[in-house]
């Protein structure tokens, strides 16, 4: 146990490979106390240092430090007082201020003057406009859209560019529903294992990281925790030296199977298959927790009678996965009979077809062995459905009402953005409009939306508008015709939750703003008042909200906070506590501020029964399986597809990238070195394909192809490669890997199916 910061610093020195800057960075010898940490409203000259949040798209959400020098941040780091995040920052943020201070940051408002396309890039495409200018275009240009086509024409297009509670889904979402803009489905990330987990245990709840060190068997399940999570590894290192065995299922040889006790490869797709078939073993030899199934779990007769289907029978398990039958019933043996055992899942397993089957498979493990009445058990995906927010006061749906559709308005998936802006609607149409004008931010489609070149080729249009509000030359900005500079989290003031761990945080402004950069609240405010939205009879004062008043509205939670788990934590409060921990509370406790929290103990889950349900009556009304089910992808090796496309393809994220954030760093390119723009295959695939190491190879599908130099590593195992994401602009020929994705939606919560991706390599010309 790590009981001092003296320890505490040898610890990570010892366990994170800090000095290569590739885990982790560690700001060493920092002091325990800082001085002159201030909260404030608005920047000031003095010198001090700012406590904030950083609101990337990451479970940690880091407790960070910033200092400030008349006006201008010289220094981030962890602040070492957050009980999860413990004074360290990862490799991309540590970096944050190249970020900031960038001399190819967007800074003022701008419209094209050159053709749209990535032939003409970045600044001199763009002519510098004021503000006034920026807003009239917009704000007249929308009003003739929506006059003209009716405003669902309109389409908001965003995602987790920011996770900030207010950045991410508070003003703009009120303008949007007071315009009467298509509603757009955050999908592309998310939602079939969100969904998934929401079935069987009705919120997204999970192990906390501060019992991992309690844990003896750790099955890490589609997650890279050095990559994505590395907070919660110092955990897990804690918990190994107390002699936990650490497992990872993944199909790839992350940096985090590298270092594990054991690493189980999976073909893609096939983790449905796995989980039922571990179930059945695990009743089969009655390891299940007969008491905790009891009392209380719904449908075991009908998971009992699933997992005895011939598929789940465990040579068919080997079969399907590409794991020896040997190994199948170790890894169940050994995860139901290890006290305590937990599972950290994460979402790359639930981007297939069948994901969301396989992520609520996975789910039901922990209710089946009974595991979350331990410390230290349990499972986690995401910890977001701990934080009731009052997402209504911030977002207002009841505006559509005020909307000139007077309705609720259309909703559009954004895991299928190039059918929608090729396809969706009738042209003439105003109960389904075309897609005329596009309002991008918190995001970077160009890059991350699967089918890229339906994407550029829906953005391309000539009777498409685009709005994109950036920090950076993207590859989305090659299409804008009008360009708002957008604030980092150094720059505006901000409420943060988590979905790695339950505690939430006040994140202040550190400095001004560079140039005329405006935060999304600021910018959707402005927009909204220039379009009259605070005036007349359906006009609305929460247009005129303050930053703090809009804080405030997110914590008055009398409607939304049923368990009071954000009682007495104040917009107030949070000025001079910027971090305070959830409210929960056992039976018996008053104080519960530090005691572990178990949810599901003593059942309490929040689905309709009351109980974790192995069986789903809402599934079964959606067509679905109730319990699970394993459906081969359209497009897998056990497909007829694979006939002509042999390889599956791993679209993996970049270690040291955030998605498409950090992408044109260059210190960050240097961390990543050439590993993004290359694809990792197989010896054997390599041999049967007369490619060796270095060659440049074309991998190609009927979407699309791409160039780039063969890495044959032992990485991936034969049948399947990987290639990571990046800017089309920064990856040879222009193109990134999304080429070859499809616009396939998931099983459960219509997600993106990034993993499910049939390709053919072969030596370039």
């Amino acid at each position: 146990m790590v009981t001092n910061r003296k320890e505490y610093d040898g610890f990570l020195h010892t366990h994170l490979d800090i000095r290569q800057g590739r885990d982790c960075i560690y700001n060493q010898r920092s002091p325990s106390k800082f001085q002159d940490i201030i909260p404030i409203d608005r920047p000031s000259m003095m010198n001090k240092t700012v406590q904030a949040a950083c609101p990337h798209d990451c479970p940690d959400a880091c407790a960070v430090l910033i200092q400030v020098e008349d006006g201008k941040a010289t220094k981030i780091q962890g602040d070492p007082g957050h009980p999860v995040t413990r004074g360290f920052l990862c490799a991309k943020v540590t970096k944050y201020l190249d970020r900031v201070y960038s001399p190819d940051r967007v800074l003022y408002p701008m419209k094209r003057v050159k053709p749209k396309g990535p032939e003409h890039f970045g600044p001199a495409a763009f002519e510098r406009i004021t503000w006034d200018e920026a807003l009239n275009t917009i704000s007249s240009r929308l009003q003739a859209i929506s006059d003209e086509f009716g405003p669902e024409s309109i389409l908001p297009y965003s995602y987790g560019g920011t996770l900030g509670v207010l950045n991410n889904a508070s003003m703009d979402m009120r303008f949007f529903h007071r315009l009467g803009a298509s509603q757009l489905e955050r999908t592309i990330c998310a939602t079939a294992g969100g969904d998934a987990v929401i079935s069987v245990l009705g919120k997204k709840l999970g192990t906390e990281p501060e019992q991992f060190p309690h844990a003896r068997f750790i099955l890490v399940w589609g997650a890279n925790i050095h990559g994505n999570s590395i907070h919660l590894w110092p955990f897990i290192e804690e918990a190994k030296h107390k002699g936990a065995k650490l497992v990872v299922i993944d199909p790839y040889r992350t940096r985090t199977a590298a270092v594990a006790d054991w690493h189980i490869p999976i073909n893609p797709g096939t983790d449905v298959v796995l989980a039922l078939g571990m179930m059945r073993i695990i009743i089969d030899e009655k390891l299940h927790d007969a008491d905790y199934v009891a009392k209380y779990t719904l449908g075991f007769d009908e998971l009992v009678r699933k997992v005895h289907e011939p598929l789940y029978e465990l040579q068919s398990v080997a079969r399907f996965t590409g794991i020896a039958a040997e190994d199948v019933l170790r890894l169940a043996r050994e995860y139901a009979t290890a006290r305590p055992a937990v599972i950290r899942a994460n979402y790359g397993l639930q981007r297939t077809p069948n994901g969301g089957m396989a992520m609520r498979a996975i789910t039901m493990l922990p209710c089946l062995t009974g595991s979350w009445k331990e410390i230290g058990g349990g499972m986690v995906l995401s910890t977001s459905g701990s934080f009731p927010v009052n997402k209504d006061a911030l977002a207002r749906p009841d505006l559509m009402l005020k909307s000139p559709l007077r309705r609720a308005a259309r909703k559009v998936n954004m895991s299928a953005l190039g059918e929608a802006l090729n396809e969706l609607g009738t042209e003439g149409d105003r109960d389904n409009p075309k897609v005329k004008a596009v309002f991008v931010y918190n995001s970077n489609p160009a890059a991350v939306a699967p089918n890229h070149n339906s994407v550029v080729h829906g953005f391309l249009r000539d009777d498409l508008f685009t709005v994109v509000h950036e920090q950076f030359f993207t590859d989305t900005t090659d299409y804008a015709d009008i360009l708002l500079p957008a604030t980092t989290f150094f720059e505006h003031k901000e409420l943060q939750t988590s979905y790695g761990h339950y505690y939430i945080q006040l994140s202040q402004q550190a400095i001004a703003p560079l140039g005329e950069a405006k935060s999304n609240v600021d910018t959707f405010q402005q927009l909204a008042l220039k379009m009259g939205f605070d005036q007349g009879a359906d006009g609305d004062g929460c247009f005129r909200q303050s930053v703090d008043e809009m804080i405030e509205s997110a914590l008055d939670v009398t409607t939304t906070d049923k368990r009071g788990w954000l009682k007495g934590i104040t917009r107030e409060r949070l000025e001079t506590e910027p971090s305070l921990r959830l409210n929960f509370r056992g039976k018996g406790q008053e104080d519960a501020s530090s005691a572990p929290f178990l949810p599901f103990a003593e059942g309490g889950f929040f689905t309709p029964s009351g109980k974790a349900e192995f069986y789903s009556a809402n599934l079964k009304a959606m067509g679905l399986d109730p319990v699970a089910e394993f459906i081969p992808a359209e497009e897998s090796r056990l497909s007829i597809k694979a006939k002509e496309f042999p390889l599956e393809l791993l679209a993996r994220k970049s270690d040291n990238h955030l998605n498409s954030t950090f992408c044109n760093i260059p210190i960050h390119q240097k961390l990543e070195g050439e590993t993004p723009n290359r694809v990792e295959l197989s010896a054997m695939d390599a041999i049967a394909r007369g490619i060796q190491d270095g060659d440049t190879v074309r991998i190609f599908n009927q979407r699309g192809s791409i160039e780039m130099p063969a890495h044959v590593n032992g990485s991936v195992r034969p049948g399947v490669v990987a290639a990571k994401l990046n800017w089309a602009r920064l990856t040879p020929g222009g193109k990134n890997i999304n080429v070859l994705t499809a616009e396939n939606l998931t099983d459960i919560g219509g997600g993106a199916t990034f993993y499910a991706c049939l390709v053919e390599v072969e030596k370039a010309d």
